[in-house]
């Protein structure tokens, strides 16, 4: 079996967890009431960037050990996650969106629909859980 380094697998999976709590938090508001508090559009924000960063070094991590090669680009380790078999392709398409809006979110923060990351908080975070409970199985139960 190829080495993984579990303790930073582990550690990233803590980071998505955490962060999701307080995104669960947010996506409990209705939309007008979490589109008013720019305090907390603005944590939102923050932590969709934790949870895609986290999410990207598992992934990183476990793509250069299963497929053997660098991924192109942020949403490209996703997709070879995918062809390898560790999460299915569909989750993959739309991990590999979730790193796309993440580069969205860091480098045009300005032209950000806030209306846009209350839907990802409220419908699209939950990915996460497939993404981590995929590769934890993978793993053997690894990240539990």
């Amino acid at each position: 079996m190829k080495s993984y380094n579990v303790d930073m697998l582990r550690q990233k999976a803590t980071d998505i967890r955490r962060a999701q709590r307080v995104l669960a938090g947010y996506a409990a508001l209705d939309k007008e009431g979490f589109l008013a508090d720019d305090t907390v559009v603005s944590s939102a924000k923050y932590q969709l960037i934790v949870v895609a960063e986290a999410a990207q070094s598992i992934c990183n991590h476990v793509a250069a050990r299963v497929a053997e090669r660098t991924p192109i680009g942020y949403g490209d380790c996703y997709l070879i996650l995918g062809e390898q078999g560790v999460i299915s392709p569909v989750l993959a398409e739309r991990l590999a969106g979730m790193a796309k809006f993440r580069n969205l979110v860091v480098h045009q923060y300005g032209t950000i629909d806030d209306r846009r990351v209350f839907e990802i908080i409220r419908h699209d975070v939950q990915d996460l859980d497939l993404f981590l409970a995929a590769v934890s199985s993978f793993l053997g139960d690894e990240l539990k």
